[in-house]
């Protein structure tokens, strides 16, 4: 059993807006119980920004447009870590990884300084990062504060971070076709500098191909290649490099329309081989992209 110590007076602002945004907000999330938390919501109004990882703000997104588009998210969310097995009790490791000091309060409006700084060891040996920190905006209605909004997945290197950053991790949300075989879809590598995916083609989430032309097929792949690159915080303008592999030579021509088309100049390198893909794939593509 996890021992919360809230680490102001009982009954302040801040003991209460702690409470709430880390000892119930940490338990629900453990639980998958979204009626925990329900009440410390202002939907009206409410907007969630996501940084991605990234310093700069032009890059940020407005990826949670209400409350409602938030709360689908967190349930998937919890219900992926519910999923994976940990070496320790994953409530325990979250609020060993969670610090919420920085809380100023001024009159009816909060801003608290939420931050991340720790891992979670799976039994098979990974490790998933916890290192970012997220804003939230709170506003007091009545007795009871409630959150109006966030900005999170902020960058946040620590010196946890800076001495023990992994070489390599697949970042949250990140997924694949139910046939895909024992690989990660997408690894982002050296502390958020680099982005690889695995070879994409014409295969949906149900694990069918699409397309029975090069130029449907090839459509597909680069919209999977686009979606995994996503799901890292990159787009197709940020890939270096290509490596192509084609069923038929002879359709070298009739993909390269396609590409062209679809990726930004400067292009990437690139290389293109002949391969013998499986079922009654065409083609097949793998990207490196470098991190904003």
């Amino acid at each position: 059993m996890v021992v919360y110590n809230n680490p102001f007076e009982k009954g302040s602002d801040r003991y209460e807006l702690w409470e709430m945004l880390l000892e119930r907000d940490i338990k629900a999330f453990v639980q998958q119980n979204w009626d925990l938390v329900a009440d410390d919501f202002l939907e009206n109004g409410f907007m969630g920004i996501n940084a991605r990882g990234k310093s700069n703000p032009d890059s940020w997104e407005m990826t949670y447009p209400n409350l409602e588009s938030y709360k689908n998210d967190w349930l998937h969310q919890a219900k992926k870590f519910a999923e994976t097995v940990y070496i320790e009790s994953l409530e325990e490791a979250l609020y060993q990884a969670t610090n919420l000091r920085d809380i100023e309060v001024k009159g009816n409006k909060a801003l608290l300084h939420k931050k991340f700084d720790g891992q979670i060891e799976h039994t098979n040996g990974t490790v998933d990062s916890l290192n970012w920190k997220t804003l939230y905006r709170c506003e007091k209605v009545g007795s009871r504060w409630k959150i109006s909004g966030f900005t999170g997945y902020i960058p946040f290197p620590t010196e946890y971070a800076n001495k023990n950053r992994l070489l390599k991790r697949v970042p949250h949300g990140a997924s694949q076709h139910l046939t895909a075989g024992p690989y990660s879809p997408v690894l982002e590598i050296d502390a958020h500098k680099l982005v690889v995916i695995s070879g994409q083609a014409a295969i949906n989430d149900k694990g069918d191909v699409i397309g029975d032309n090069i130029e449907d097929q090839t459509e597909f792949t680069l919209d999977n290649c686009t979606k995994q690159l996503k799901d890292a915080g990159c787009n197709l303008n940020d890939v270096f490099k290509v490596n192509i592999f084609l069923k038929n030579l002879e359709d070298w021509p009739r993909m390269n329309t396609i590409y062209m088309k679809r990726i930004p100049e400067p292009r990437p390198v690139r290389t293109a081989i002949g391969a013998d893909l499986l079922m009654t794939l065409l083609v097949e593509m793998e990207m490196w992209a470098l991190k904003r």
